[in-house]
């Protein structure tokens, strides 16, 4: 099993950036997808940004031209460049990474907290 550890989070000022990476305990192979999600307190958790294998990217509406995913390498196979941020981007930040190898796998993040306040 694969434990993925985010890093990056923090506390930030509006306007401001933050870059967050997603580090994996072992090297991961056969990706197919990697995804950005949040959880605000008491909301439920969305997706934000998702990348396929292909170089297929997806926002969401909240985040588009503030928001960049990017993959890195098999040991932090993603990264999220945040700028411009606004106080409701205010949430813990998990990564996730599907894939097949022998079997499939679905891997999560256990969070970062970014909290972005004057």
């Amino acid at each position: 099993q694969v434990q993925l550890v985010e890093s990056g989070g923090g506390l930030v000022q509006p306007g401001g950036s933050l870059r967050l990476s997603c580090v994996a305990s072992r090297s991961i192979f056969s990706i197919d997808r990697m995804e950005w999600y949040r959880q605000a307190p008491g909301k439920q958790r969305e997706s934000v940004v998702s990348i396929t294998s292909g170089g297929i990217t997806r926002y969401a509406d909240s985040v588009k031209g503030r928001f960049t995913i990017s993959r890195g390498n098999a040991n932090v196979p993603v990264y999220l460049q945040m700028n411009s941020l606004k106080p409701e981007d205010t949430a813990v930040y998990y990564c996730r990474v599907r894939g097949r190898a022998s079997v499939l796998y679905d891997y999560w993040g256990q969070g970062t907290q970014v909290t972005v306040s004057s």
